[in-house]
């Protein structure tokens, strides 16, 4: 069984988990929409934790407040008890169709993307009902143990010692899912009683918070605000519950006197009445946490990943979402290098030359970074177009870096010779000179679009513009020339320097014009050369 949920958590994460990103990213505007986005998503991760996780990266970026994370994870544990609504009925019967239909997908498709992910979904949800329907056979016999009947009239006298043991169990198996089908057949047998069955069911919902509480203890305070919060909030809910169970049990009696469907209806009901109780109180729970949890007494350093998620990279769509947001941040960065490296050459500003090699450490920073994120995703297997991302990723983010490095080593050295000898442009060079640093700027801004969107409208435009400053350049190497040959001074002096400035910006364009490559030869609209075939 726990391998089938094994295989279902993947099989989903790897065939929607962008999309439930994206999804619950846009829900966690509202409170409600917090609470069901928790909701949708934990039903179909059969995972609360799985959504903990997600929500977690999504704090730590500072893209969703604590109050709300803390309505999702109310939504994500409610979540959990439909998935058992479902599972708890026998349906072993279809299981065998499942397991052949996911096996088949699976194979057909294991290399060909989300349908051999989806395989891989319907072929763990067929193996935890073929589990279930083997756990209910195998648990009828074990009524006549007088061991098992010791044990459990042990348990009978104590109010704490199931509820221990259950939130121990979850916390080893990490899934309460689990935890509470596994309990069902053993209660509809008669084996254990229904009232220990309910401590244990408050157990399982104690002990569905640790393994996110211990796997978010390095997170930033956010994070662990929300998990913490709760924790809170599970172990308040469960000490008020336990003095009242007699008559809870009595209560969910109403609506069946089967002992499986007792349990499964307590379990429901339980997260339900959490939900309707503390959902108006999560600002009051994030006050709490902030006060036990305090923000850490420490500058943020600009060289520090903002979006590469260590536990998205065990997902490759989502690892390789994150990435692409930490590579357009280096492009951003990198942006500001140039604008700035204009105003320096400008103003013939030392200290805003030092501000940019600063930058530059910064780009260099977090291109490792990223580097050793994609390494990790690597690791996992990638589908077709999640290998063609990759490369596409890694090769941007290169020449990205590449980009920061000629500015830091070529640029700047230039820009620190024309202040260091007092020279300057002519009126007409300086203006060619910005007129080459506005439409590379607007370059760096399209290979980003086209980065962002793979249209291949605009990775023709990008490619277009290449030739566009080719041309560019030869008519202001021209001009440049006419005004050195009528003895402008301020030409003449600057004249290597203003060839090379322009040559280094055609470079600059040139990284940026490679992002388009691969879209344009995907579609077949690039030459293999521009020379003419000679017969």
């Amino acid at each position: 069984m726990l391998w089938g949920l094994h295989e279902v958590r993947y099989g989903i994460s790897r065939a929607f988990g962008a999309q439930l990103h994206r999804f619950i990213s846009v829900g966690t505007r509202t409170r409600p929409g917090a609470f069901f986005a928790g909701l949708f998503s934990t039903t179909i991760l059969q995972s609360s934790m799985a959504t903990a996780l997600i929500l977690t990266g999504f704090c730590t970026q500072g893209l969703v407040s604590v109050s709300a994370g803390l309505a999702v994870m109310l939504g994500a544990d409610l979540g959990t008890t439909l998935v058992v609504q479902i599972l708890s009925f026998d349906l072993s019967w279809v299981a065998p169709l499942l397991i052949t239909t996911g096996f088949i997908l699976f194979r057909g498709y294991e290399r060909a993307g989300k349908w051999g992910h989806i395989g891989k979904f319907l072929f763990g949800l067929g193996l935890m009902l073929m589990a279930l329907a083997m756990i209910r056979e195998s648990a009828a016999p074990l009524r006549e143990s007088q061991v098992l009947s010791v044990l459990l009239t042990s348990l009978g006298g104590d109010l704490f010692l199931p509820v221990l043991i259950a939130a121990l169990m979850t916390w080893l198996m990490h899934s309460s899912l689990a935890f509470i089908l596994l309990l069902v057949p053993f209660a509809t047998s008669g084996i254990l009683p229904v009232s220990e069955s309910l401590m244990m069911v408050l157990g399982a919902n104690l002990g569905t918070v640790f393994p996110p509480f211990i796997a978010t203890l390095k997170d930033k305070p956010p994070a662990r605000r929300v998990i913490g919060g709760n924790m809170l909030i599970r172990g308040v809910s469960v000490l008020l519950c336990l003095p009242f169970l007699g008559y809870v049990e009595d209560l969910v009696r109403l609506f069946g006197d089967d002992p499986g469907r007792i349990i499964v209806n307590f379990h429901t009901g339980f997260n339900l009445l959490i939900a309707i109780v503390f959902l108006p109180l999560t600002p009051i729970v994030a006050r709490i946490g902030t006060r036990l949890i305090p923000d850490e007494k420490r500058g943020v350093d600009p060289g520090v990943p903002k979006y590469l998620d260590e536990k998205a990279a065990e997902n490759p769509s989502v690892g390789l979402a994150a990435a692409a947001r930490e590579t357009l941040r280096m492009a951003d960065l990198v942006e500001t290098m140039l604008e700035e490296t204009m105003m320096a050459l400008r103003h013939n500003d030392e200290k805003l030359v030092a501000q940019i090699r600063e930058q530059d450490n910064i780009v260099d920073r977090l291109y490792r970074a990223i580097k050793m994120y994609m390494a990790r995703i690597s690791q996992e297997q990638l589908d077709p177009d999640e290998a063609t991302r990759y490369v596409q990723i890694l090769t941007f983010s290169t020449n990205i870096e590449n980009l920061g490095d000629l500015i830091d080593k070529s640029m700047i050295p230039m820009t620190l010779k024309k202040i260091k000898e007092h020279k300057r442009f002519s009126q007409e060079g300086w203006m060619e000179i910005q007129e080459v640093h506005q439409f590379v700027v607007g370059s760096v801004r399209l290979a980003q679009n086209v980065f962002l969107s793979d249209d291949i409208r605009l990775a023709r435009q990008l490619v277009e513009r290449k030739d566009e400053l080719r041309m560019k350049e030869t008519r202001l190497t021209v001009s440049h020339m006419e005004r050195i040959r009528e003895g402008v001074p301020e030409a003449i002096a600057t004249s290597s320097l203003h060839l090379d400035i322009i040559r280094d910006y055609r470079r600059i364009n040139s990284y940026m014009c490679t992002v388009a490559y691969p879209l344009l030869e995907g579609k077949g609209q690039l030459h293999q050369s521009r020379l003419i075939p000679v017969e």
